[in-house]
C-alpha cells in the first residue's frame, strides 16, 4: 500500500489542503497515489476552533503521485479565475516538475482559447471550461472513449485517463501570466441561471 507521506502529495495532506476526495488512496499500478478533489490555495480565517470552506481552490482536480518522487507527474483541474494560477505555482510549489504535464481549466478565459504559461520553471496549459468538468474535458481533450474505461474502477480509470494525458501533444502559443491575466475576463457567476 502506497502512503500518501511518501509522494508529493504529502506535504499538501500534512496541510489540510485536500479537500472534498473522491479518491484518495492507490491507484490500480503499484507505488502511484492517486487523488481526484480540490486542493485549497487559501484558507478563510479561523475563528476558535471553527472549520471553515477555502476562500479558493483548485477544483476537480486529477492528479497521480509516485512513491519516492518529489514531483507529480500529472495533473489536471479547474481554477475559477485564471489569476489564481500564481497562486497554485506558489502553493504547490517544489511538487510541479518542468517536465510535468499540467492543464489547468479556467472561468474566465475566452472559449476557444489555449495557449501555455510558464510561471518559474514549471509550464501550465490554459484551457477553456464553461458549464463542463475536467473530468470531461480531459476526456475529449485525449479522445477517451467511455467504453474504454467503463470496466475500471475509480482508480483504474484515473489511471487510464493521465497516462493518455501525458502523451498530448498541447502546443499552443506561450503567453506570461501578466498577458493572461490583460487577456482574461470577468469571473462568471456560477450560480447565475440556476432554479432557486
Amino acid at each position: 500500500m502506497t502512503s500518501i507521506d511518501n509522494t508529493a502529495l504529502g506535504r499538501l495532506d500534512k496541510e489540510g489542503r485536500l479537500l472534498n476526495a473522491v479518491l484518495k488512496g492507490d491507484t490500480t499500478k503499484p507505488g502511484r497515489f492517486g487523488f481526484r478533489g480540490d486542493i485549497a490555495l487559501r484558507f478563510q480565517v479561523q475563528v476558535a476552533d471553527e472549520k471553515r470552506p477555502p476562500d479558493y481552490s483548485i477544483e476537480q482536480v486529477l492528479t497521480v503521485a509516485g512513491e519516492g518522487e518529489t514531483t507529480i507527474p500529472v495533473l489536471a483541474g479547474y481554477l475559477h479565475s485564471l489569476a489564481y494560477l500564481a497562486d497554485v505555482a506558489k502553493v504547490l510549489g517544489g511538487a510541479l516538475s518542468p517536465n510535468g504535464t499540467y492543464f489547468m481549466f479556467c472561468n474566465n478565459i475566452d472559449l476557444l482559447a489555449k495557449y501555455r504559461i510558464k510561471i518559474g520553471n514549471v509550464t501550465f496549459r490554459i484551457l477553456p471550461c464553461d458549464e463542463s468538468t475536467v473530468w470531461k474535458e480531459m476526456m475529449d481533450l485525449t479522445g477517451v472513449e467511455k467504453n474504454d474505461i467503463k470496466k475500471l474502477d475509480t482508480a483504474g480509470k484515473l489511471d487510464y485517463l493521465l497516462d493518455a494525458a501525458k502523451s498530448i501533444d498541447a502546443s499552443y502559443a506561450e503567453l506570461s501570466y501578466e498577458e493572461g491575466l490583460a487577456k482574461m475576463q470577468p469571473v462568471k457567476n456560477r450560480n447565475e441561471n440556476r432554479p432557486v
